[in-house]
């Protein structure tokens, strides 16, 4: 049980790069972006052809964030130069990159059983999968997490996030809100392709498929982080005034709480195939809880 905790804890430090990266467009530049139903499985794809080709599979994980960026540039290319809405530039790039990572693999999925991975050093030294995995997801995420901190408090960073709360405004003080815009969506699919990798080598395989319901899992995330850490008093205290610090904390826990949720509904004896229904039920409820929040104030 005890092991099942942690490697649920593990999968879901991992998972939360995906969440960061939806962070990056849902919150912060207020753009629905479907891109990373594609980019997700690109990211894997990458890194997984590279492993069986003998590359050191850290530098996988590098040359995989790249190819993600170059997803998102292009989906922000889409939307700023041919003037099409952000939902459906991503979902023109997310259903070019389905034949883009098929050439890329050569095939539907690539197994990595017996191959090395970032895990192997880890391993090697006599410890779980179960630890190794946590290691790896808290130095990367904490990693991660720190980069967005820095980067967001720039003069860069805070055009990129004034872009999306009054692009009108910030465009009034001669900032290019298009160049923002494309270069949030290649960092969020940057991290979202870095996620689907390092997910690739934990799991020992690389599927076309992986990108199914990523849109729905990085939302799930996110809200839940907001709706049950973030809003906690007793958060907002420990934190004080740094709101985007609090943000990102509540994005990677949020993330952490949903693959708990995931395991237990599984443990429970929930069918597999009944994941998806779940997990869009329960974002509908994450969703509405501030509205039934406020009916229940006033009544």
């Amino acid at each position: 049980m005890t092991n099942l905790i942690i490697s649920t804890i593990a999968q879901g430090l991992l998972w939360a790069l995906l969440a960061l990266g939806v962070f990056i467009t849902f919150r912060i530049l207020d753009v629905a972006d479907l891109t990373v139903e594609g980019s997700f499985p690109m990211g894997a794809a990458i890194s997984a052809v590279l492993i069986t080709m003998g590359v050191n599979p850290w530098l996988t994980v590098v040359i995989a964030g790249i190819g993600g960026m170059v997803a998102g540039a292009v989906t922000g290319w889409i939307h700023t130069k041919l003037k099409i809405p952000a939902l459906l530039a991503g979902i023109l790039t997310m259903i070019a990159l389905y034949s883009v990572n098929l050439h890329i693999m050569g095939k539907a999925n690539i197994s990595l059983l017996r191959m090395d991975t970032v895990y192997s050093a880890i391993h090697s030294m006599g410890i779980s999968n179960a630890v190794a995995l946590t290691i790896i997801g808290v130095v990367v995420t904490v990693v991660v997490g720190l980069f967005l901190f820095w980067f967001f408090g720039t003069e860069l960073g805070t055009s990129i996030r004034a872009t999306g709360v009054n692009p009108q405004m910030i465009r009034a003080q001669g900032v290019n809100t298009d160049s923002m815009i494309v270069l949030g969506l290649l960092l969020s699919n940057g991290f979202v392709a870095v996620s689907g990798a390092l997910i690739a080598q934990s799991q020992g395989f690389a599927d076309i498929g992986m990108g199914v319901g990523t849109i729905v899992i990085g939302l799930a995330s996110v809200i839940i982080g907001e709706v049950l850490f973030a809003s906690s008093s007793v958060v907002r205290k420990l934190f004080g005034n740094s709101s985007f610090v609090l943000s990102l904390v509540a994005v990677v826990f949020g993330s952490i709480i949903y693959r708990i949720v995931i395991a237990t509904v599984l443990y429970l004896g929930m069918p597999p195939n009944d994941l998806k229904l779940f997990t869009a039920i329960l974002v509908a409820l994450a969703l509405s809880l501030p509205t039934w929040q406020g009916k229940f104030r006033r009544g």
